[in-house]
């Protein structure tokens, strides 16, 4: 939100003068010249981005403010007031576990996937998705059990005289004797009366096909505990991965001995901007050039502190800039349900 400073030396017509102007071209240069003074008016930008939420540390390339951390992320992370982290999807909004930088990876939990809790009572639940258009990927190293599904309609078991005939089908058959059904992580005994089975869907659609057939479905993955291939035990959760782009703007801008600014962007260019204290350079806080964006860039956190005698008029000015805005594409990091990957 923008800062506008008490506008002493502007005289707003009254809103009835407004009704009353016939002449549009007037009316126009009237709204675009309080459109002018919005912008241009002194904007108080943030002097850091918040690194943490709650426990969580929130680094590059995420941010939860707008205009800190990559554009790519943009919108995908929201901090509640009451400090609990959560990601964005098609699908909804999922608590985050944690966030690792180093093998770069989201911990997500779905709290309409089965859990040890529900035994053989299976409540609704609904697919996971993930948006294409964003730099995040699902994470080979999950599993997914299936319970209660329809030995009519889901293969549960490879035959091999099937297989000899429809090799490529043999991969979509859902596993009954594999290792998690048979040592549910942390329960292993909660299923008394309901079957379970083990399947990777290859996309969101086969997730959902499965799911008009199963009662209910968990995910599963494994979390490293060593050094080796095998020191990985299983636990609850979905693991999203994620890339970390590297520019050698950015490099400079987090160089704390050149610059110890945070990495960030101009909201509606989505171009670099290193954000420093009180300022936004172009490249590094310690640069003499700043940015000609540092008090009209929109950065989250600014406070508006709008005159009474100009509000009438700065309203006008913004129901003028909405209607010219009303046809342009919305652009955020949740879009469609179409095209998701599982």
């Amino acid at each position: 939100m923008l800062q506008i400073s008490t506008l002493s030396t502007l005289v707003v017509p009254p809103m009835a003068s407004l009704l009353t102007i016939k002449s549009p071209s007037l009316h126009f240069q009237i709204t675009h010249l309080l459109v002018f003074f919005i912008i241009l008016a002194p904007a108080q930008s943030v002097s850091h981005c918040r690194t943490s939420c709650g426990a969580i540390p929130i680094h590059y390339p995420f941010g939860i403010d707008d205009g800190c951390g990559s554009p790519y992320y943009r919108h995908l992370l929201v901090c509640s007031d009451t400090g609990n982290l959560e990601l964005r999807t098609p699908s909804g909004r999922y608590p985050v576990r944690n966030i690792s930088y180093t093998d770069p990876h989201i911990l997500l939990i779905d709290p309409f996937m089965w859990n040890c809790l529900d035994r053989d009572n299976f409540r609704p639940t609904r697919a996971f998705s993930l948006d294409t258009s964003t730099h995040l990927s699902l994470s080979p190293q999950n599993d997914y059990l299936f319970f209660n599904c329809s030995e009519e309609d889901v293969i549960i078991e490879p035959k091999p005289m099937f297989c000899e005939r429809y090799p490529d089908r043999c991969d979509s058959s859902c596993d009954s004797s594999s290792y998690l059904c048979r040592h549910l992580p942390q329960c292993p005994s909660a299923l008394r009366s309901s079957s379970c089975c083990s399947y990777y869907p290859k996309a969101t659609e086969s997730l959902r096909l499965m799911l008009r057939y199963c009662a209910s479905y968990t995910s599963v993955y494994w979390r490293n505990i060593g050094a080796g291939p095998y020191d990985q035990i299983a636990e609850y959760g979905i693991r999203v991965d994620f890339d970390i782009p590297v520019t050698t703007r950015c490099l400079t801008c987090q160089d704390n001995l050149k610059s110890g600014g945070a990495c960030g962007f101009d909201t509606q260019t989505e171009s670099f901007l290193c954000i420093c204290e009180g300022r936004n350079g172009t490249a590094s806080c310690k640069d003499r050039s700043i940015s000609g964006h540092s008090k009209t860039a929109v950065i989250a956190g600014s406070v508006t502190a709008v005159s009474g005698a100009g509000a009438i008029g700065i309203g006008a000015g913004i129901w003028f800039w909405k209607k010219v805005r009303a046809k342009a594409p919305v652009t955020c990091g949740v879009q469609t349900n179409d095209n998701r990957l599982f």
